[in-house]
Order: C-alpha cells, then structure tokens, then sequence
C-alpha cells in the first residue's frame, strides 16, 4: 500500500508552484492528500511515483478505497475504479478526461499574432471558460481563440481554439505561444488530452514541458 501524508489547506497553490519550477514532490510512491482550494475545484494530480488528491471528502475513505484499488499501487490514483469511486463519492463528474498537464515559464513583450480581445461575458466561448476558470480573458485571431484565466489553486491556465479551416498554418501555436506573452504570472498551465496527439505537439512546440496528468471533478 502506498504510503500517505496529509498537508493544509493552501499545500495545493505551493506543490504547483513548485513543480512548475522543477521542483516535484519526492517520487516516494506516497500520496498527499489536501483539501480543496475552494468549492469549485476537486480532482487529482498525479506525477512520478507521487499523487496529490485534493477534496473534502474524509482522508480515511481515501485511504481506504486507494487501497483497495486494484492495480499497481504507484498507478491507483489514476485507476478508472479510483476515479469513479470518488465521483460517486462526491457527487461529482469528470470534466472531459485525464489530461496530460503541462506547463510553461512567461515570455516578455507582445505576442506576434494579431489578437482582437473579445470581452462579451455571454459571448458562449467566455461563458464556457467561466464555469472552469475566473479573471476570464479570450482573444480571437484569424481562425483561433486563445483563453486564459485562472484555474486550479488561482493557476494561470490557457487553452485554444482553431478551427477546422485553418489547422496546419500554426496558428495554434502561435496562440499557444502568445498565451506565455500574456500571462500575468511567472508561469503559464494548460492542460491537454493525451489522445489529441496533434494539440500535445502544439503545446510542446510553443515550449510547454509535461509536467504530470490530472483528473478536474467538476459539481453537477
């Protein structure tokens, strides 16, 4: 069984703070378990041999249903049964899938794509990013939208958009890329599905390093 620590309540801004400078917790095969930043956000992290998992829920149920999971202990937090457990658990659901986190140091001076800021709050791509995010922002360019807003634990997250039309002109990433331009903090997250190989190189190649996976639960 996979040994577990408890920490306080703004262990989750400090861990992210962290790995987003190299520093990751120990690869001890230990879980962390934290409470929620705030209602909105619950979920997990997983990275070398090290998970953090951050609700309200009761530590030693955690525990508990951890080790009960079938699999590789280094891999239960991970586990579909552990996932779906906590959902029922919670009264949660997914928001989407597991991602594959990444992130990326900020960049000085302007980006060098045009961006026209769309501030509409019932514009339906600013509404979507409000559900997930707050301190919204959403640019579009020829064919993209770039989103950036503050996400888990008040991380600066950005997220993009092309269109069908226009994939394979790199504006992708150039909105990636501007995203490290326009991020207020020293560092800029985003978040992508390991299956959408294309949207992973996107991110790699504008400069955003792996840095683990995560499972958002989002409230019904």
């Amino acid at each position: 069984m996979a040994h577990m620590t408890d920490a306080t309540d703004d262990a989750l801004a400090a861990i992210l703070a962290a790995a987003a400078h190299g520093d990751f917790p120990a690869p001890d095969g230990s879980t962390t378990v934290i409470p929620q930043p705030n209602r909105r956000d619950a979920g997990v992290l997983a990275f070398t041999a090290h998970s953090v998992i951050f609700t309200d829920e009761d530590p030693e149920w955690v525990r508990f249903t951890l080790a009960a999971t079938r699999c590789d202990p280094l891999a239960a937090s991970m586990n579909p049964a552990f996932l779906m457990a906590l959902m029922q658990r919670t009264g949660r659901r997914m928001n989407d899938t597991i991602d594959l986190l990444t992130c990326a140091h900020a960049l000085p001076g302007a980006p060098d794509i045009d961006l026209l800021e769309i501030q509409d709050p019932d514009h339906p791509r600013v509404a979507r990013a409000m559900k997930f995010r707050h301190d919204v922002r959403v640019w579009s360019a020829d064919g993209g939208v770039l989103i950036l807003g503050r996400g888990i634990a008040g991380r600066w997250e950005a997220a993009i958009e092309v269109d069908e039309a226009v994939r394979g002109r790199g504006i992708g990433g150039r909105l990636a890329l501007a995203a490290r331009h326009l991020t207020p903090d020293t560092v800029v997250w985003a978040q992508q599905p390991p299956g959408n190989a294309r949207s992973v190189r996107t991110f790699q190649r504008a400069g955003y390093r792996p840095v683990g996976s995560e499972a958002l639960m989002v409230a019904h």
